[in-house]
């Protein structure tokens, strides 16, 4: 895909429309609808979802978008050519204001690992259109280039590194959580957040992802390939866990509280109807196959969780260690080994929010109670899982902590006697700022099995087969100025039936 400009691809459309392609949509006139983009996840070899929200006016207090309060159809068209010469499947989506105007299509019957193309028209007005891939049918391997990220805070910087992803032109593309943040307002960083205030009603929630999908980085991002996408807490309230409020402000129900952002959520991202939430539940984890090359298991780390040990933050907590404490729950434990065991490709990736590894923040043993060094035995009872099955090619994948890191996933972290798996964190898209490609914050001595660390915005870029997984380390300059160029900040492979990090 050449050029990912609204302009370009309304031309293209409605000379598509002028020719018969799209009939006539019997919606009322309205504004131009689809400022927020469309998007495309959630890949099967016969298909996948594609999504687009109704919103003429995507910033309304109200957070519906400046939709009238009545049924809106709106066409879909899937081809294999980005022109739309070959049209593979049509429909129509009635949009519905109690979900806030939300296109959620889930295509079967599709041809395994190759292109589509989608675009969504309604009263006349015809959107962006978007690339999407089927995944590769069972039985098959061919290489996956995938990229991953995770915690774009609007206010701290522009969403740069989004473009530069649009730009690798992936297969796929992970999101491991603070898609959106919920704080308030502020007068000092490069942007500010609508509404003002710290967000915890559902039309405040529409509004802060909206506010998000008009951004034309992020839309460049989703229109270029599917995404697999997985929350954390930003999406809610900062290190929430399960029902505990990390605060009490701003006041109310929390229960009501989370179960507006879920809402919310699911309206703004290409997920199944499987994922569609009931009040405050939603289950978001879920496995998805690349062909027998590889299986995504996407974890929930926040909704299920005890509370965070000895009042969470860094410190010395003997609790941490207690075998009751579960941070995935005890029904997301067993779904995950119970995939494992299966072994059903070479690789098994585990897409997550929070640090996997151990990481002693200082020599008296302190660690962080919000990442899985505040859960040590469910961690210690996922390694062993794996590592009892033989699952040589399994690689966890983190986001979370605004820096990217690689480390060693140890049998044993107290005595590093063997290697079990690999970490992969990636940095955040702006959170944190321009970052500091100075600062040195790895600690071999206190943590021998952490390999790799940089403090700058970006993403990481990877390139799977069946033998090796290629990984780089891609960062921007700067997030505070526009469009900086990206670049490879560092390297490593990770070798399909030897775990660890490899020198490329």
């Amino acid at each position: 895909m050449t050029t990912l400009r609204r302009r370009t691809f309304i031309v293209g459309g409605l000379a598509g429309a002028s020719a018969g392609v799209l009939s006539p949509s019997t919606a009322s006139a309205i504004g131009y609808p689809f400022t927020l983009g469309v998007a495309s996840g959630e890949p099967a070899a016969d298909g996948f979802v594609i999504w687009t929200r109704l919103a003429p006016n995507p910033l309304n207090g109200d957070g519906l978008g400046g939709m009238p309060n009545t049924n809106t159809a709106v066409e879909w068209q899937i081809a294999t050519d980005e022109r739309f010469t070959a049209i593979v499947r049509t429909g129509t989506f009635t949009t519905q204001q109690a979900s806030a105007h939300s296109v959620h299509v889930t295509l079967t019957g599709l041809e395994p690992g190759r292109e589509h193309w989608y675009r969504f028209r309604t009263g006349g007005h015809i959107s962006p259109a978007g690339r999407a891939l089927t995944a590769p049918a069972v039985g098959t391997s061919p290489e996956l280039s995938m990229l991953f990220a995770s915690c774009s805070h609007f206010e701290e910087g522009y969403f740069t590194a989004y473009r530069r992803m649009a730009e690798e032109h992936p297969d796929l593309i992970l999101h491991l959580g603070d898609y959106i943040y919920e704080g308030a307002a502020t007068t000092t960083k490069v942007r500010q957040f609508a509404p003002a205030t710290e967000i915890s009603t559902l039309a405040n929630y529409r509004v802060r992802h909206a506010q998000y999908k008009t951004d034309p980085d992020l839309q460049a991002a989703h229109a270029t390939a599917p995404w697999l996408v997985v929350w954390d807490d930003h999406e809610v309230e900062n290190n929430y866990a399960n029902l505990i409020r990390n605060d009490t402000n701003p006041a109310g129900d929390f229960k009501a509280r989370r179960a507006a952002a879920y809402k919310a959520y699911y309206e703004h991202m290409p997920l199944r109807s499987a994922q569609a939430p009931t009040a405050e539940n939603m289950l978001l984890h879920r496995r998805v196959r690349w062909g027998s090359l590889a299986t995504f298991h996407m974890l929930d780390t926040r909704q299920y969780r005890n509370d965070q040990a000895c009042g969470d933050g860094t410190k010395v907590c003997p609790a941490a260690d207690d075998p009751a404490r579960t941070l995935t729950g005890t029904s997301q434990e067993t779904w995950l080994i119970d995939g494992l065991r299966q072994k059903l490709g070479t690789w098994d990736f585990l897409g997550q929010q929070v640090f996997f590894a151990q990481r002693l923040a200082a020599a008296d043993g302190s660690k962080s109670m919000d990442a899985w060094d505040g859960y040590t035995a469910n961690r210690t009872r996922l390694q062993n899982a794996w590592d009892t099955n033989g699952n040589k090619g399994t690689v966890v994948l983190t986001g979370d902590v605004h820096r990217s890191w690689a480390a060693n996933l140890m049998q044993s972290y107290q005595s590093q006697n063997r290697i079990i798996g690999t970490e992969l964190v990636t940095t955040s898209i702006t959170s944190g700022g321009d970052g500091n490609a100075a600062d040195n914050s790895l600690n071999p001595t206190l943590n021998p099995h952490v390999k790799y660390f940089k403090n700058l915005r970006g993403y990481v870029k990877t390139r799977t087969t069946s033998t090796e997984m290629r990984v780089d380390f891609r960062a921007v300059d700067k997030v505070t100025v526009r469009d900086y160029p990206v670049k490879t900040v560092g390297s490593y492979v990770v070798e399909a039936n030897n775990p660890g990090l490899q020198a490329p």
